[in-house]
């Protein structure tokens, strides 16, 4: 007598897919690390190439950082699903019983992780070299943490829009940038309204809202982007 089949539940699904995408990153740290040096380098040389001012430095921190946080971000967002997409899996999750949002959630989750949360570690030890204070440091550090996730969900929806599309780096980047400015807006605003004491709460407030919208948004939209790239 043959045992039923037992199919995995939605969370186990997305579990696994995010271990496994985990584990694929780190054999590949060329393509991450490359995200995290480029961060690095955009923020350092603006010092070098402006100079040694100390009000000018803490008047553009905020918004190089900011500025260099969300072209790392787009710089992995090409091979979020490309990669999948050749070697046939995204087919099988389609396929799957699992949700097809669902497993993108667990995909962005991971690119975010390895992606994104380095960055958000990074910023306070680049942010010093710009003179901003510990509080403006952490508001940084705070901001980039609710914003980047941000940055990979809505990177999320242009790469499967541009999936299997020629030029499809271009065309992301058409995409995405005007969606990318009102997080860059609140993010770097939030920074310079504490380090004017002007108090931040408002600039998070919104950001947080942004988060809570993607989050719910991003995944469906992908899911159904997705569907019509493998027809």
């Amino acid at each position: 007598m043959s045992r039923p089949l037992v199919l995995p539940s939605p969370w186990q699904a997305m579990w696994g897919l995010l271990r496994r995408d985990l584990r694929l990153a780190l054999r590949r740290k060329a393509e991450w690390l490359g995200v995290v040096f480029f961060f690095m380098l955009v923020a350092a040389l603006f010092p070098l190439a402006i100079g040694p001012e100390p009000d000018l430095l803490q008047a553009i921190g905020p918004g190089v950082l900011w500025v260099a946080a969300l072209l790392a971000s787009m710089l992995s967002l090409g091979r979020l699903f490309e990669a999948d997409h050749l070697d046939g899996s995204l087919e099988q999750m389609a396929l799957s019983a699992a949700p097809l949002s669902w497993l993108v959630s667990a995909k962005v989750a991971a690119h975010w992780l390895m992606s994104g949360l380095p960055l958000v570690l990074l910023s306070p030890l680049l942010g010093m070299q710009f003179g901003l204070n510990p509080q403006a440091l952490a508001m940084l550090a705070l901001t980039l943490l609710v914003g980047t996730p941000v940055l990979s969900l809505l990177g999320a929806i242009g790469a499967a829009l541009t999936l299997g599309v020629r030029g499809a780096g271009v065309l992301q980047s058409l995409l995405l940038l005007p969606l990318y400015v009102p997080v860059l807006v609140f993010g770097a605003g939030a920074v310079d309204a504490q380090l004017r004491g002007l108090g931040a709460q408002a600039h998070v407030s919104v950001l947080l809202a942004l988060l809570l919208a993607t989050a719910a948004f991003s995944p469906w939209a992908c899911a159904a982007a997705l569907r019509l790239a493998l027809e």
